[in-house]
């Protein structure tokens, strides 16, 4: 976020700036969405909704888990959140005592850690590298593995990554969680947009065991970052707690968003969202060609999301002078590993390419130039 306040800050002085460091599509909302929330306003559905949501809303969203994923979901075990950050405070408020453990790999979104911390309750990190695609694996839970952990939460796609974990390590890693009565909370806020393989949600597997909880959002593939909503998807045993969590917490999730929901979930509006996810998986590879083009090898090409991870450690030991530098000079803004890794954060950086492929293309010729500067230098 202090790379995105000074990027701003230039924005205003007059300089040029290119944001790769923003995570939100650059696409606004798809107009049939916006005539949606604005029929419900004028026909007076203004009022809260229930705390779980709108139930038209969760069956359909039943329905979607369905047709898009082949996974049987029920829609009593759906409820609506203001976001997916809203999702996941309530998730962790229900299962988490002070003290608890939650394991997580390392790099992840930085906001996993501080919700965790926020109910006092200890995060473990686990530092995972491309070797294993930058994500948990059965034996690295297994390795970590100690009294007090309640929860692992897994994200795929990846948020700085995005690497997607194979369905069988999944489910291997649930069911290990299963026989440790611990929780496994799946991230799955970019799924629907990956590249060159189906989207997949751990709930499509069969036999799974009774402690899975599902993060989902409308911001990333359904392209509705500003109307705060998303969902989760919990045992039966949870959903109790959940529903008087949202009720204290935040009473139920905004009115408008959930009737624009409703209509972004039909088949024209899916298909419109499939051509701006081929959009992304063109500037995705665009990105890869023009920095590879310059000498830049990336450690894992990303399965999803709109994010690369890139490791900079040829030219630099610490990120956040990296990107900081690279915007001062060029005007591109990048983020910083720091931002999501303690481990090997000072080595990496993560460019999202939500621009169009003309504005990576010259994101990365002013990089390029700056990389020259810095061998000079040296």
């Amino acid at each position: 976020m202090k790379i995105l306040g000074q990027a701003r800050n230039l924005q205003q002085q007059g300089r040029e700036v290119i944001h790769l460091e923003v995570g939100e599509p650059d696409f606004a909302s798809l107009d049939c969405l916006n005539h949606a929330a604005n029929e419900a306003l004028e026909q007076g559905l203004s009022h809260y909704t229930p705390s779980l949501g709108l139930p038209e809303l969760r069956h359909k969203l039943a329905d979607f888990y369905s047709h898009f994923y082949k996974a049987s979901v029920s829609s009593n075990n759906i409820m609506l959140t203001p976001g997916a950050s809203g999702a996941l405070q309530v998730v962790l408020s229900a299962i988490l005592d002070a003290d608890d453990k939650v394991l997580m790999a390392d790099p992840t979104y930085p906001c996993n850690r501080q919700f965790v911390r926020l109910l006092n309750a200890k995060v473990l990190s686990v530092d995972v590298s491309h070797e294993t695609r930058f994500q948990l694996t059965l034996k690295l839970v297994q390795q970590a593995w100690q009294k007090g952990i309640k929860a692992v939460m897994i994200a795929s796609p990846a948020n700085p990554t995005g690497t997607v974990i194979e369905q069988a390590e999944l489910v291997k890693i649930a069911r290990f969680l299963g026989e440790k009565q611990a929780y496994l909370i799946v991230d799955e806020i970019y799924q629907g947009l990956v590249y060159n393989r189906p989207p997949e949600s751990i709930l499509a597997n069969q036999n799974l065991p009774e402690n899975i909880i599902v993060i989902n959002s409308f911001s990333k593939y359904f392209g509705m970052t500003g109307w705060r909503l998303g969902w989760c998807i919990a045992p039966d045993k949870l959903m109790p707690v959940l529903e008087r969590l949202a009720q204290n917490i935040y009473l139920a999730a905004p009115t408008p968003a959930q009737y624009a929901a409703l209509r972004v979930l039909e088949k024209d509006a899916l298909q419109a969202l499939e051509k701006r996810r081929l959009i992304f998986l063109q500037r995705r590879d665009t990105l890869i060609d023009a920095l590879e083009a310059i000498g830049q090898k990336i450690d894992c090409h990303p399965d999803g999301a709109f994010y690369l991870y890139w490791n900079i450690s040829a030219f630099s030991n610490n990120s956040e002078a990296f990107c900081q530098a690279l915007l001062e000079q060029t005007g591109v803004a990048i983020t910083p590993g720091t931002d999501f890794s303690d481990a090997q954060g000072k080595h990496y950086v993560r460019i999202a390419y939500t621009k169009e492929c003309q504005i990576l293309i010259r994101a990365v010729e002013l990089i390029a130039q700056f990389i020259q500067g810095l061998k000079t230098q040296a």
